[in-house]
């Protein structure tokens, strides 16, 4: 198993994996694959973010991280967005979500970003340092329950003196 930058020729086999990762959430629209085609046509879009688990030549997972801007009344940060993050369902429940999430801090960090905001499971994304946005001031254009929108530093104190509303790029919508 590796982990690598995607490239144009993962695409279609890329939209099938997230395609079959969502199909039975009940906490999905099931166009998260067509989010991630989207994304990647954007101004938001940073290919050396956009990651895939290889395991043989076979793409098993996959993860994507766009630019967003948290916006208040003075200032505008830059953050980003880590969504979506899939792994074929035959292989699953095997830690290549966790390894696609911590090589995507490894190269976010390393590119200068220093957080990441995304919209998740509360039980899941904890154990990589991810916090309530709330505790940040870190709020979303849309209904979302507290536990569930959540922010990571990826530098000490990444987030300090950070607040305000999500801007999502135009292609979440």
């Amino acid at each position: 198993m590796h982990i690598r930058q995607e490239n144009p020729t993962d695409y279609p086999s890329v939209f099938l994996l997230i395609e079959q990762a969502f199909r039975d959430l009940k906490m999905s629209d099931h166009k998260e694959q067509f989010l991630a085609e989207r994304l990647r046509k954007s101004n938001s879009f940073i290919p050396k973010l956009s990651l895939v688990a290889v395991k043989g030549v076979k793409v098993v997972g996959h993860i994507l991280l766009t630019k967003l801007e948290i916006k208040n009344k003075q200032q505008l940060f830059e953050s980003l967005s880590l969504a979506p993050v899939a792994v074929l369902p035959a292989y699953q429940h095997q830690g290549i979500g966790a390894m696609l999430i911590e090589q995507a801090h490894k190269v976010a960090k390393s590119l200068g970003y220093t957080s990441f905001i995304l919209v998740g499971h509360e039980n899941y994304y904890p154990r990589f340092g991810y916090k309530r946005a709330s505790t940040f001031g870190i709020t979303f254009p849309f209904e979302v329950p507290d536990a569930n929108a959540m922010a990571v530093e990826l530098v000490e104190n990444g987030l300090a003196g950070i607040s305000g509303e999500v801007k999502y790029p135009k292609e979440f919508f």
